[in-house]
């Protein structure tokens, strides 16, 4: 099996070979592809040294499954090029998830919809996957109505100039800025670029890729994304209204039974998801467990993940395992 990882030498990208590595994912030949300022490069992984080859030069070799983690632009140029020449792509950025075509895949809920037509797989946003990990099993006991969200997302999420922003203004050093605004000692209410409606590109994600990862038009979402200067994890303040009651001790059950989630939530001994821990971890961890109390049928929770894990490297991961155990490539 031929694999290539495109956008090898980016933040994502590095985390997408380390998750290769750990998972040991089976590929006979492994093409790191970056943009052609990248060319060249060479990048060391499991003991060899690979030389980084350009897009025109990854196409032409026809690797079997291509993971992207190059930005939007370059997906929509090339994913289409990787598929015409027989690859099955799984791409990272938010071109092709709205599209009515190409199928939004979070391997623990959905994977089982994909096909061997499927030939460019989108990736949720990684505040979307944590998220949709605990709502899908409570969505098919109780029924989700509504969803209220609140994230506080780790600046990794922005990529290394935000890491560098961060660690700058802790050294009091100065230096370029990925944030309008300081970062350090500072909370940003503003995640990508905002809206007619008052909303950020960030928060409309969640609201239109939870419908679509959990087949429901009909669940209602509203989101706040929020910008925090911490690096291990993306956190989110929940609250689910669900059309039946619910037994708080069953939600907890069906939360620790479900694949990809540990449930931490024991606050007489103060156990409680927190990004430190979540850090280099592909589980999503949910806590706070506790009703609503100002309206029926409703559930507060706290989900925590690695948001370059989980939301992003091994999600994708995760789709190439499943293709490949059950043929779809």
């Amino acid at each position: 099996m031929k694999l290539a990882v495109v956008g090898a030498t980016g933040l994502v990208g590095n985390q997408v070979l380390k998750v290769i590595q750990e998972r040991g994912f089976h590929f006979d030949e492994l093409m790191l592809v970056a943009s052609q300022r990248s060319v060249g490069k060479e990048v060391e992984f499991a003991g060899k040294t690979y030389t980084v080859i350009s897009m025109e030069d990854a196409i032409a070799a026809r690797p079997d499954i291509a993971i992207f983690s190059a930005g939007g632009s370059t997906s929509l140029e090339y994913a289409p090029k990787f598929a015409e020449a027989g690859t099955t792509v799984i791409d990272n950025s938010s071109a092709w998830r709205m599209n009515p075509n190409n199928k939004l895949v979070v391997p623990e809920i959905n994977a089982s919809e994909l096909t061997k037509e499927d030939k460019v797989i989108a990736n949720p946003n990684c505040s979307t996957i944590q998220m949709v990990l605990a709502l899908a099993p409570l969505h098919r006991k109780y029924t989700v109505k509504r969803v209220v969200v609140s994230t506080y997302q780790s600046v990794t999420g922005t990529g290394k100039a935000a890491v560098d922003q961060l660690m700058n203004e802790r050294q009091g050093i100065e230096g370029e800025m990925a944030y309008p605004y300081k970062i350090d000692l500072n909370v940003l209410p503003h995640i990508d670029v905002f809206f007619d409606n008052g909303y950020t590109k960030e928060e409309m994600k969640m609201v239109n890729e939870t419908k679509k990862i959990l087949g429901d038009d009909t669940v209602r979402v509203t989101a706040t994304a929020v910008r925090i200067p911490v690096m291990g994890g993306h956190a989110e303040s929940v609250n689910v209204e669900f059309e039946k009651d619910f037994d708080l001790d069953e939600v907890r059950q069906i939360l620790a039974a479900s694949e990809g989630i540990i449930v931490e939530d024991d606050i007489q001994n103060l156990k409680y998801p927190m990004p430190i821990n979540a850090h280099n971890r592909d589980e999503t961890f949910v806590g706070r467990l506790r009703r609503d109390e100002t309206q029926p049928n409703t559930l507060n929770m706290w989900i925590v993940a690695d948001n370059l894990r989980k939301g992003a490297a091994t999600n994708t991961v995760q789709i190439a395992e499943y293709l490949v155990k059950n043929e779809l490539v």
